[in-house]
């Protein structure tokens, strides 16, 4: 049973940062591309921030310079570093796991099969 598991979320000032994990369990976890996904209230998940098998990392425009990836995999733990954040920048924040058809762009939501329950960021101004 795969599970994902996100944590760190919560509330701070603009210009602030806070640091999200996603503890993965129940698969090889370093075999598989990994990626954040960020969903405000009636609009679609928008990705943000991914890491390959190979442990290259993609980023979306908007966060790029700001947020960084990455993964500790002793503890099968995916990381966002969040800096810089923005009022924009409130969502909750999903991770997700195994791109299937590894064609496609690897920040397009519904090409991820296992997701997690997601934690909420909100930044004020």
């Amino acid at each position: 049973q795969v599970q994902l598991v996100e944590s760190g979320g919560g509330s701070v000032q603009a210009g602030g940062s806070l640091r999200l994990s996603c503890a993965a369990s129940g698969y090889a976890y370093s075999r598989y591309d990994m990626a954040w996904f960020r969903q405000v209230p009636g609009k679609g998940r928008e990705g943000v921030a991914a890491l390959n098998m190979n442990g290259f990392a993609y980023y979306a425009d908007f966060v790029k310079g700001r947020f960084t990836i990455s993964q500790d995999n002793v503890k099968n733990t995916l990381i966002l570093q969040m800096n810089s954040l923005k009022p924009e920048d409130t969502a909750m924040y999903y991770c997700a796991a195994e791109r299937e058809n590894r064609g496609l762009p690897i920040l397009l939501a519904y090409n991820y099969r296992f997701w997690g329950q997601g934690t909420q960021v909100t930044v004020s101004s």
